[in-house]
């Protein structure tokens, strides 16, 4: 049971303080003057830990500010789709958000530079402090770094205030940065140690008000005001009961609730964990997030310590802060099966749950309107007499034929190209449709790239919520040197969009080149699988028994549980032909919708195309023939 849950709260922690958007630089070994790309995520101390401790299962929330600007914007919809409560994020229209730019020059050397000239969290005062909020958590967590301003300090002291008076649990993260407290240059945001007697006496005055306090051995020495570790703790215990927890790197943490022995390790140590260091940065909000997990869920000392090292070791070995945190399920994962790699990046395994358990969620069905034609369009063009280039104008008005079946809804999507499809992928993206683009060459077998074969450049300019789709005419049957040389061409496909963080629909047209039985979409799956490709989505074509499908949805389970699921493909196949189709897959949870084209857009393709049909009759005959798609699909699943 949370600490929320058990004391009645709707939270079970809000922390407090620095929120930015971090840029860190993507090529590793460099200097920051040298860096010629930057990863983008959430970051700063408090709004990490809020976002570590929700994928660890935890209800959390966030007291910060951030802009009025479309950096503001983006930290609030990702603090959403990460399920952090926003009651507590106020918009600034006076200030920007604040931003933070780091390289990796080395495993010791990470240049760091904040920028934080008035910046919109740096202006949180008390007013931001609202009572009933505060009052809806089981703990508050206050950072160290926004005591270095009167209006951030007397913020978080009300905040500790209220929790006190309403029994909640006030912690600490000392998270010290010197040059934060005007003690260092501005291009010093690496440095993590600087003696301070003013800062030290400030952060003892906030000691006694705590009941767990965090840091890492520098840390707690600048809120001891002694460079002696033993010491640091002995002064930290004279002033406070709370529970200390001392990070020490690669030697794990020991945890101290009561007195202080005579050694460090004499303490409660939770192990570390034998892990590459690629980044330090963020990896003591992952511990954080981690020990909190443990601890506001009255779990023992050791196993919060565990979890911690667990999360902190996730964080050294990958690249950014608040993204590389391991979500709950990737934790267990981790915990029971190991790794071999002290590089957990390298893990595919985990990586795996890692990006299964944190994409950005979609609507438990897809409906689609597959416009991603090309040689079909192209053939039709060429049959009436029309310009080939008329078809990127076509393809708008089959958009428009979504717009009016979808209404705004969820749910629903295309699958469009980039040859005749970019003004169309304009159009849909302000529908808020999901997007499928098509890499393979149309037609080829073996499979080819369309294009060029170096799809990993090619997938860095697609926007982020645009699914890859590609289509394999793949039978298991195939001669060997045929299934080798496409599995190849996917499994480099499934690297790339691992690596760039798209998501990937792999279609699988067999019954064109061999013959089907109940397990041959089975067993193409299985072989894909076996090669390591897991793909979010699969699109497959209609199968001829319900065994077929329990066989299809048996492979998925046993080798990918966190498989989105399967959308039916239509082969210009009539109307009746694929309610039968959607009637026989209606008691199938793995098959979550469809992706048809020709079925809905040929009769209007070829009138509009020979002058037949103006804008509207072409936009009203796909729309009425996608909404009695839609609504075959609907009566077939409540039928079932």
């Amino acid at each position: 049971m949370s600490a929320g849950s058990a004391t009645g709260k709707r939270l079970d922690v809000i922390t407090i303080g620095r929120c930015s958007v971090d840029l860190y630089g993507q090529q590793i070994g460099s200097r920051l003057e040298d860096i010629a790309s930057f990863a983008k995520s959430v970051g700063g101390c408090p709004s990490n830990i809020a976002i570590g401790t929700a994928r660890l299962g935890l209800k959390s929330g966030l007291i910060t500010r951030v802009g009025d600007e479309q950096m503001g914007r983006y930290v609030k919809e990702q603090m959403a789709r990460e399920g952090v409560a926003l009651d507590g994020i106020a918009t600034d229209p006076a200030r920007l958000t604040s931003l933070v730019l780091l390289s990796v020059e080395n495993d010791k050397i990470f240049p760091l530079i904040f920028y934080r000239d008035n910046c919109a969290d740096s202006a949180l005062c008390e007013a931001d402090i609202d009572e009933d909020f505060v009052k809806s958590s089981a703990s508050v967590l206050v950072t160290g770094t926004h005591f270095a301003k009167p209006n951030t300090d007397a913020a978080q002291r009300k905040a500790m205030r209220i929790a006190k008076a309403n029994g909640a649990k006030v912690i600490l993260d000392i998270d010290y940065r010197p040059n934060l407290w005007g003690l260092a240059g501005l291009g010093a945001g690496e440095e993590r140690y600087i003696k301070s007697d003013k800062v030290s006496g400030h952060m003892k005055s906030i000691l006694p008000d705590c009941g767990l306090i965090v840091g890492t051995e520098e840390e707690v020495h600048i809120a001891a005001g002694t460079e002696d570790t033993l010491e640091a703790l002995r002064t930290i215990r004279a002033l406070s009961n709370a529970v200390i927890v001392l990070k020490r790197g690669p030697m794990g943490c020991v945890v101290y609730p009561g007195q202080i022995p005579d050694a460090l390790d004499k303490g409660l140590v939770g192990k570390g964990f034998p892990i590459e260091v690629y980044n330090v940065l963020g990896a003591g909000d992952s511990f954080m997030s981690g020990f909190l997990r443990g601890w506001l869920k009255g779990e023992d000392y050791a196993t919060s310590a565990t979890w911690a090292n667990a999360c902190g070791a996730f964080a050294v070995s990958r690249l950014l802060c608040s993204p590389e945190i391991p979500t709950w399920e990737e934790l267990q994962f981790f915990l029971k099966h190991g790794s071999p790699h002290t590089a957990l990046r390298k893990d595919e395994a985990i990586n795996h749950v890692h990006w299964a358990t944190t994409r950005r969620q979609q609507p438990e069905q897809l409906l689609a309107f597959a416009i991603d034609h090309r040689m079909q369009m192209e053939k039709m063009a060429d049959d009436a007499g029309a310009p080939r280039t008329r078809l990127n104008a076509f393809k708008r008005l089959a958009v428009q034929a979504i717009g009016r079946v979808s209404k705004g809804e969820p749910g629903y999507g295309t699958l469009l190209d980039d040859v005749y499809g970019r003004e169309a992928m304009f159009d849909a993206a302000k529908l808020g449709l999901w997007i499928g683009r098509p890499l393979e060459q149309p037609g080829s077998r073996p499979l080819r790239f369309e294009f060029g074969q170096d799809v990993g450049s090619r997938l860095v300019d697609w926007p982020v919520t645009h699914t890859i789709k590609c289509l394999a005419f793949y039978h298991p049957d195939d001669p060997g040197d045929m299934k080798e040389e496409q599995a190849q061409k996917l499994r480099t496909l499934y690297e790339a969009a691992r690596k760039v963080g798209r998501e990937l629909l792999v279609e699988i047209i067999a019954g064109k080149n061999g013959p089907m039985d109940g397990r041959t979409i089975a067993r193409a799956l299985a072989e894909l699988y076996a090669l390591g490709i897991k793909p979010d989505w699969w699109k497959l074509e209609p199968q001829a028994s319900a065994q077929a499908w329990e066989n299809i949805a048996s492979v998925i389970k046993q080798n990918d549980p966190w498989c989105r699921g399967v959308v039916l493909l239509g082969l210009d196949a009539p109307e009746e032909e694929l309610a039968k189709g959607f009637a026989a897959v209606a008691g199938q949870p793995i098959v979550k919708g469809f992706a048809v084209g020709r079925t809905i857009f040929s009769n209007a393709a070829q009138n509009w195309l020979r002058g037949e049909m103006d804008d509207e009759q072409a936009v009203e005959d796909m729309a009425q023939r996608f909404q009695a798609l839609a609504g075959l699909w609907r009566e077939a699943r409540r039928s079932a």
